[in-house]
């Protein structure tokens, strides 16, 4: 019997086989449990549950989606990835008594639109579809509560994301760092957020509206941090990893990592496209101070890593339609890099250039020209993320849709988005393209995997034959063996009776006893 822990308080589950809802002992939550139970995938299981519960979103999210790779219909998973994606913790009500979600993770997209949830559903039978649902409404009531607080909020210029107490529950010297920021930022006029004292009049309120508003409307986060280990704790990583996402949407947000008494190239993986700041350099607040007024005027400081040419402000006056030519040489030339970096150029004066994008698609997967991205390399390597992330399932179009666009990325998205006319079309017919290439290579993927599981079980199957024959030569042999051997005893006994009567008939069973025992040897 498999064995799973609480989603809401993690004690164990007795969860008997073919029972996929059961009520914890420990909290009294009726809740779902997975439809596979072997160990492997139950063990999965339990380390998501494990994170999810130390609020370490983005890797319990991770493990899930192991899970939906290996069980793609095991709506368990799909709900599990759900709950991280709005980080979802389970807290005591006072007055009921019971387990009631709590948002860390506040999305402008309802869970009632989201696709994992839609997945959830589709493949869960009668009783945990209807757990799914009630949850789901209790959050999506959660997620309203909370954007209607947020609306009402002001917005904020700067976010500043730091650790306030270490393992001990004492105030970090990144606490003293960033309080001394945020009170050079405030003279300088800019409205900032931290939360040591912009949340200090909200105490025993849910601290996520807070949040959630000034991640959404602040145009710089600076991240600070003394020790590798603080940046990766889960309530900063839940601030930067939520900034960062909302930078992919939002090309004017920066994040600029700020660090002091460690090395640079220990900061987390997501920040090596980010020029990082040394806080123990001199100056470092001034630059900081006059980079973030450039941002917010509408400069065009951008703090990544990159050339001095690359940071150099985009001309103001360049003809598109020159810039455009240029990134088709770029491209033509093989020099992806700098065709992409001119299409930000192009984008930074023209947000809305679909032929930027397009260019900058292309660029993005190694293609000179359209006609590349139908060639083995880019097709494998679009079914090959598509894969790795939901398995085979492509039957449902609006949730293959929504995948595949999530895997093709953001330029060609926008490129469609803002294209018109004509170029919509040629766009939408190499977009159309390409989807039906991957499609058909997910598809073939699948079919060659179940033919060699076939092969394999097949081998597998003529082994056991091969070996249940020479099993039964080997019985057969030692059955004819045993019978001339009882023969030969029988002989024997029958041999010794007669010599007391008749030597010449006892000499002849003494001949036959001998000649049965040889055989019996032999065979």
């Amino acid at each position: 019997m498999a064995v799973f822990k609480c989603k809401m308080c993690g004690g164990t589950l007795n969860a008997a086989d073919g029972i996929n809802v059961c009520q914890c002992e420990y909290c009294g939550t009726t809740q779902t449990l997975p439809k596979s139970r072997d160990d492997i995938t139950t063990n999965l299981f339990n380390r998501a549950n494990s994170l999810r519960l130390s609020s370490e979103f983005d890797k319990a999210l991770e493990t899930y989606e192991k899970i939906v790779n290996t069980a793609p219909d095991d709506s368990e998973a799909y709900w599990g990835m759900v709950l991280c994606k709005y980080g979802i913790e389970y807290v005591d009500d006072p007055a009921t008594r019971r387990k009631v979600p709590t948002c860390h993770r506040t999305l402008l997209e309802s869970i009632m639109a989201d696709v994992d949830y839609k997945s959830a559903l589709s493949y869960a039978d009668s009783k945990s579809r209807r757990l799914y649902s009630q949850e789901a409404a209790e959050i999506d009531r959660l997620q309203r509560n909370i954007l209607d607080i947020a609306r009402r909020e002001s917005p904020f210029d700067v976010f500043i994301c730091y650790k306030e107490t270490d393992e001990h529950g004492r105030r970090t010297q990144d606490s003293v760092i960033a309080n001394d920021i945020y009170h050079q930022l405030r003279q300088e006029g800019f409205k900032v957020f931290y939360a040591a004292i912009t949340l200090e009049d909200k105490l025993g309120t849910e601290y996520e509206p807070y949040i959630f508003s000034a991640l959404q409307s602040a145009k710089v986060m600076l991240v600070i941090g003394t020790k590798p280990e603080y940046y990766t704790s889960p309530w900063m990583k839940n601030e930067w990893s939520r900034y960062l996402r909302l930078m992919k949407a939002d090309r004017r947000r920066i994040l600029i990592p700020c660090y002091r008494d460690m090395d640079a190239y220990d900061l987390p993986e997501e920040f090596s496209h980010l020029q990082a700041q040394d806080m123990s350099r001199i100056g470092f607040i001034n630059d900081i101070i006059r980079g973030i007024r450039k941002i917010i005027t509408g400069g065009s400081t951008v703090y990544e890593h990159s050339s001095a040419e690359d940071r150099s402000p985009a001309p103001q006056n360049l003809d598109p339609e020159k810039m455009l030519q240029r990134i088709e040489i770029f491209l033509s030339d093989k020099d992806f890099e700098n065709a992409s970096r001119y299409c930000e150029r192009v984008l930074d004066n023209d947000p809305e250039c679909a032929q930027a994008y397009f260019f900058k698609f292309l660029a993005e997967n190694s293609c000179s020209t359209p006609e590349e991205l139908y060639r083995p390399k880019a097709i494998t390597f679009f079914a090959t993320r598509y894969i790795s992330g939901y398995g085979f399932k492509t039957d449902n179009e609006e949730i293959f849709r929504t995948r595949i666009n999530y895997v093709l990325g953001h330029s060609m998205k926008n490129a469609l988005a803002f294209s018109k006319g004509n170029e919509h079309d040629e766009i939408e017919h190499v977009y159309e393209g390409v989807v039906s290439i991957v499609r058909n290579d997910i598809a073939q993927r699948e079919r060659k995997l179940e033919e060699q599981e076939q092969q394999i079980v097949m081998a597998a199957y003529e082994r056991q034959q091969a070996d249940v024959q020479k099993l039964e030569k080997k019985v057969g042999r030692k059955r004819i063996k045993g019978i001339l051997l009882l023969l030969a005893i029988i002989s024997l006994f029958i041999a010794l009776g007669l010599f007391s009567d008749d030597n010449s008939s006892g000499a002849l069973f003494i001949v036959f006893f001998i000649g049965l025992l040889i055989s019996s040897i032999i065979a």
